[in-house]
């Protein structure tokens, strides 16, 4: 079933319920209110009736002084103790036939639905007790068939139909009208992804009125998903012609030199350790290209963290000795207070602050400086060296994949403008941050900055 069709059931059902507990309510209400107002009116005329009668013991004489008193279709009798009428006026006999005489020893009304030859009648009965020496020795009896109220219930319950097939009409007509503007937007974005399924374009679903609803919200949150969907395309077609890119030059070098070689052969022993040189260094090249394809696949996929409680301070102190060794480089830690705690990854931390060494120690010659600092809830680290340092309006492209501020320097130092790209991936996986400040010819300030608790106090709110 369409969700139009759904939603127009949905509404006329519950306007039809609406529309019967309100009827049923004017019914009610009318009903009770006329026939109390009718009951009234007797209650008044019965106690007038006791009044003449009262001293009267002639039964014609008591007929004769009630006889005034009837209405039109009405019956005024009076009934002893054991429910036997005693003495009776009336202008309708069918109507009197209709109800038994009863005694009541207190004031009651009652309304009775009869049947007479007209079909069916409303009519009302007062009884009121009549008292001699303090006790209750008859009841006097006041009926009266209601014209007008049966009349009146007819016309209004074609009245309540009525409105209520119009309700109904209306209903059915406003929530088709209703449906069609929900479900435009809706209807506008299912075309537009089936356009995405054939055409595998991303595109925008065009919203001609803003309503500033529920819809125009979504409608704007799925063009905000095809516009970050488009940057990913873009970064993915961007991803592919650098990894290309990169991979095509020590393949081609490593094919030039195999074909040198095939074709002067190995007798030349200075060419041939070129070419073997060459050959291995293009190779290696491409390993680690391809091992930071696999680090940054890895690092996008969020695959998960192993968090342990590490000192930062004996790990930095560890990971100076083995970059000491590569580079010859002094490395100094700067820290206020022992143990600087954080939760963490601990390889992936690692990897983290290698990548930032690098960094610093290939593009600078002298000192690096690592800063540590407990902030409460936040931990940073600081790594500051003074090199060549980054144009200001290149700071902000840093962090995209293959981005290189000197490609020349780069490709000597042996970069692939991966590092720091894994780095602020990982770093957000830890909920955490990495800004850059540098100045040109000055030097560069990499400072991140982790929550102590790292992911599980983030998962724990």
């Amino acid at each position: 079933m369409k969700m139009t069709t759904k939603i127009n059931i949905m509404t006329t059902a519950w306007i039809l319920c609406v529309l019967l507990a309100v009827n049923s309510i004017v019914y009610v209400s009318f009903m009770k209110i006329t026939t109390n107002l009718e009951q009234e009116e007797l209650g008044e005329r019965a106690h007038n009736i006791i009044k003449e009668i009262k001293d009267e013991s002639s039964p014609k004489i008591i007929e004769e002084k009630m006889t005034p008193f009837l209405m039109n279709h009405s019956f005024i009798r009076i009934v002893d103790k054991d429910s036997h009428m005693i003495s009776q006026v009336s202008n309708d006999h069918n109507l009197s036939l209709k109800v038994k005489p009863a005694f009541s020893k207190t004031s009651e009304t009652q309304r009775k639905t009869i049947h007479l030859d007209q079909g069916e009648n409303q009519m009302i009965i007062v009884r009121e007790p009549i008292i001699e020496n303090g006790k209750v020795v008859k009841t006097l009896e006041f009926g009266e068939r209601v014209v007008g109220l049966e009349l009146g219930k007819d016309v209004l319950l074609s009245i309540l139909a009525f409105c209520t097939i119009i309700g109904a009409v209306l209903s059915l007509l406003g929530g088709r009208w209703l449906s069609n503007i929900i479900m435009r937007p809706i209807s506008n974005m299912i075309d537009t992804m089936e356009d995405i399924e054939q055409s595998g374009i991303p595109k925008r679903i065009v919203m001609q009125h803003k309503t500033k609803d529920e819809l125009q919200k979504m409608v704007e949150t799925f063009n905000r998903m095809i516009g970050r969907l488009d940057k990913n395309l873009e970064k993915q077609k961007q991803f592919i012609s650098d990894a290309s890119h990169e991979l095509k030059t020590p393949l081609t070098v490593i094919k030039s030199y195999a074909d040198l070689l095939r074709r002067r052969g190995t007798k030349n022993e200075e060419l041939t350790q070129e070419a073997i040189e060459s050959i291995h260094s293009e190779a290696i090249r491409m390993q680690k290209i391809t091992e930071r394809f696999l680090d940054l696949a890895n690092t996008e996929l969020d695959n998960g963290l192993d968090l342990v409680t590490i000192n930062l301070i004996p790990l930095c102190q560890s990971l100076f000795k083995q970059l000491k060794v590569a580079y010859k480089r002094e490395m100094v830690l700067h820290y206020k207070k022992a143990p600087i705690t954080v939760v963490a990854d601990e390889l992936k931390l690692k990897q983290v602050i290698i990548i930032l060494l690098d960094n610093a120690l290939k593009y600078s010659t002298d000192k690096v400086d690592v800063y540590l600092e407990d902030q409460g809830q936040l931990i940073i680290l600081r790594v500051k060296d003074y090199g060549i340092g980054i144009p200001e309006n290149e700071i902000e492209n840093i962090f995209e994949r293959f981005y290189r501020v000197d490609k020349a320097r780069s490709r000597k130092t042996g970069g692939t403008g991966l590092g720091l790209s894994i780095a602020k991936n990982i770093i957000t996986q830890h909920f955490g941050e990495i800004k850059v400040k540098s100045q040109e010819g000055i030097g560069t300030e990499v400072e991140l900055i982790l929550p102590k608790m790292g992911i599980a106090c983030k998962k724990e709110k």
